[in-house]
């Protein structure tokens, strides 16, 4: 099972919650239980914090690979009128907070924060693909905070921003033969592939439309030559007309599920 660590004793909100074992998969086990799921009637109040100024990994998605930890900010500001005790942050998949598919919580299972009645919070998570991802989750994730002020009196916000959590993408290209006379034509190959978080290898990504870029020698500007689509492993393949010195790439934009990738130019010498 593909569990975070469980420690004996978890300090901040979480702990305040009741939180014993953190999970990143609920599908592999009980998941764990975030504030609003506790048994207790007077868990939240009218008279909580407040949050602003979300802001997760700079707006950016976060492309993952297959061995590379990743690390995550997400910061916030809570506000109270009698002080922030206590904040966290959790990124988690599905239809509601407390059965959630997927859950990862914070690397210390509390935000820092500064002092005051706002300050700013941050939460950091460092996710490690062979530990907390499956292929399947690769996309949106939503962020939840919690804060509890110095009354005791807590807020949860389920939903207080996304982030796109990616599969990271690699590209090939050659260009061939070399060199060649002018106007005869050569053969671009390549190859696109993504990583796969269950596997822990990069995999063939098939059906996937990638633009043929040139630059011509002196140019400063690529121009797309055509698109085309990669095959059921990966690969690519087509041919043009070598008019003049030049480097040729491919692009691949990126999916909802996969980050962009373009790969180092190959140069073709034309004779």
């Amino acid at each position: 099972m593909r569990i975070r660590a469980s420690v004996a004793v978890v300090t901040g909100a979480l702990a305040l919650t009741g939180l014993a074992v953190p999970m990143a998969h609920a599908d592999d086990a009980k998941p764990g239980t975030w504030p609003s799921a506790r048994s207790s009637a007077s868990a939240f109040s009218a008279g909580g914090p407040t949050f602003s100024k979300v802001a997760v990994s700079g707006g950016k998605a976060v492309a993952i690979g297959t061995t590379a930890k990743k690390t995550v900010t997400v910061s916030f500001t809570a506000s109270d009128p009698q002080g922030i005790y206590t904040a966290d942050a959790a990124l988690w998949r599905g239809k509601n907070l407390n059965k959630a598919d997927s859950i990862l919580f914070s690397d210390d299972f509390e935000a820092k924060c500064g002092a005051g009645t706002t300050p700013t919070c941050k939460a950091t998570f460092t996710i490690d693909p062979a530990l907390d991802l499956w292929d399947k989750e690769a996309g949106t994730w939503k962020v939840a905070l919690y804060a509890m002020d110095e009354e005791a009196n807590e807020t949860e916000k389920a939903s207080a921003s996304t982030l796109n959590i990616v599969r990271a993408a690699k590209l090939t290209v050659n260009a061939a033969p070399e060199p060649v006379k002018k106007n005869k034509t050569i053969t671009i190959t390549g190859a696109l592939t993504r990583a796969s978080w269950d596997s822990g290898r990069y995999v063939g990504y098939g059906a996937q439309s990638v633009k043929l870029q040139y630059l011509k020698k002196g140019s400063n500007a690529y121009t797309t030559v055509k698109t085309i689509k990669s095959d059921s492993r990966g690969n690519l393949k087509t041919t043009v007309k070598a008019t003049a010195d030049g480097y040729y790439r491919y692009v691949f934009a990126g999916t909802s599920s996969t980050a962009g990738s373009t790969p180092v130019a190959d140069y073709i010498d034309v004779r």
